[in-house]
């Protein structure tokens, strides 16, 4: 399981950058030193450039096999490669010149890599290691005898082409590397923010689990009490309201069994492949039925062909706790739309309610947090986790002509546990 992880790590996208950058370079290298060979440009050991540049060859082929096995690439192992590279060029100027050479500015190149992507230490080591070399090459060289053309016009083009090669490298492959490092930081940000959140559910859980174990007690007690006062009171008026008690208690008793079986259920029951259309109509017909007093307009709005989800049984009740806000803030009225397009499908509910600030609209979701008086400030929270779990989205916007707009967005092939 670790492998996929490996081969993303933003070290590992570094070594091959590096592998790319550091084949161009002997590209340009082997190329230059072909062309003053092959043009008599230089009085060059050219044996010795030629072992050098085989060897820099060999290194990218070693690095590009070791790059497909499955260990984990190491800040150390990317430093030690880097410092192979200074190498490499510290020999190629030894035997080019030494410090005069226009191309000993390409030090700073592994060096700004080195900066940007390492720890400090090992960018400390390395600058060391450049400065070392650099100061050596300026009274140890491979004498060269003389220039068959002007060492000025020479000089001048090495300075412009090694500054070229510096600049393009640094700004294409340097960046890439600081764009790569970021992403991964982001990535571990969502997943910190994932396991808080599954903490918090996991909380959740534990003390919605232990009060349903406790609640089970009084609600039988109350049960029996409720039909002993029916067996000992005839007054019709009575009789009604304890029937309506009655089948409250035994409500909640039911909902409580459901509270703790769930788990088990989810396990056991296939999740069914349907119509979105017709879970959300099965979804909006239970939703009435517990709240007769609400009144919604539902609209249609998608043209092509109806997708199909595999809703699981807890999105089907965040979808219920998304219309309950909705009713809880005005249960008149309120507008349901479905849509959908080639990539999600959209369910936004809109409510004529009081509406909600932006600053407290960024505050709901988070556990704890209500505009109720009476409310535990779970509900939103539990709906947004378990459209997350989805591949979903909740958001909540203000309404430009007042009340709220509640938007419940599911990728076409929704189901459970999308992050698995």
């Amino acid at each position: 399981m670790l492998a996929p992880v490996q081969l993303l790590s933003a070290t590992r996208q570094n070594l091959w950058r590096l592998t790319l950058i550091r084949t161009l370079v002997l590209a340009a290298q082997a190329g230059s030193v072909g062309a003053a060979y092959l043009f008599d440009l230089l009085p060059l050991p050219w044996m010795q450039l030629a072992i050098t540049l085989g060897f820099s060859f060999v290194l990218c082929v070693l690095t590009a096999v070791r790059l497909r096995a499955s260990w984990p690439v190491t800040e150390l192992e990317y430093a030690v490669q880097l410092a192979f590279d200074m190498l490499i060029h510290s020999v190629l100027l030894y035997y080019s010149g030494g410090s005069s050479n226009p191309f000993v500015s390409y030090y700073l190149v592994p060096l700004t890599i080195a900066a940007v992507t390492l720890p400090w230490l090992y960018a400390l080591s390395l600058s060391g290691l450049a400065l070392v070399s650099y100061t050596l090459l300026l009274v140890q060289f491979y004498p060269m005898g003389t220039f068959p053309i002007a060492r000025e016009n020479l000089q001048i083009y090495g300075m412009w082409l090694s500054f070229a090669l510096s600049a393009s490298v640094i700004t294409f492959f340097a960046a890439r590397m600081a764009e790569e490092l970021r992403r991964q930081e982001q990535l571990r940000s969502e997943r910190r923010e994932e396991g808080l959140r599954d903490q918090q559910l996991l909380a959740v859980a534990t003390q919605a689990a232990g009060a349903a174990h406790e609640l089970g007690t009084p609600l039988a007690t109350m049960s029996v009490l409720i039909k002993e006062i029916r067996q000992d009171h005839k007054d019709p008026l009575l009789q009604e309201d304890l029937a309506v008690l009655q089948e409250q208690v035994q409500q909640c008793k039911l909902t409580l069994q459901q509270l703790v079986r769930a788990s088990e259920a989810n396990r056991r029951l296939a999740v069914e492949e349907r119509d979105v259309t017709d879970w959300l109509h099965e979804a909006l017909n239970r939703w009435h039925l517990m709240r007769p007093e609400a009144s919604y307009r539902f609209q249609l709005l998608g043209q092509d062909v109806v997708p199909r989800l595999a809703p699981p049984q807890d999105l089907t009740q965040a979808l219920l706790n998304l219309l309950n806000n909705a009713a809880d803030a005005c249960p008149e009225d309120l507008a349901v739309q479905l849509t959908w397009d080639a990539e999600d499908v959209c369910i936004s509910i809109r409510d004529h309610g009081a509406g909600v600030p932006l600053a407290i609209a960024e505050q709901i979701g988070k556990p704890f947090f209500t505009t109720k008086g009476k409310g535990f400030g779970l509900g939103l929270f539990l709906s947004k986790a378990s459209v997350t779990r989805a591949g979903g989205s909740v958001k909540l916007y203000p309404h430009e002509e007042g009340g709220t707009l509640t938007e419940l967005r599911l990728p076409r092939d929704a189901r459970g546990d999308k992050h698995e």
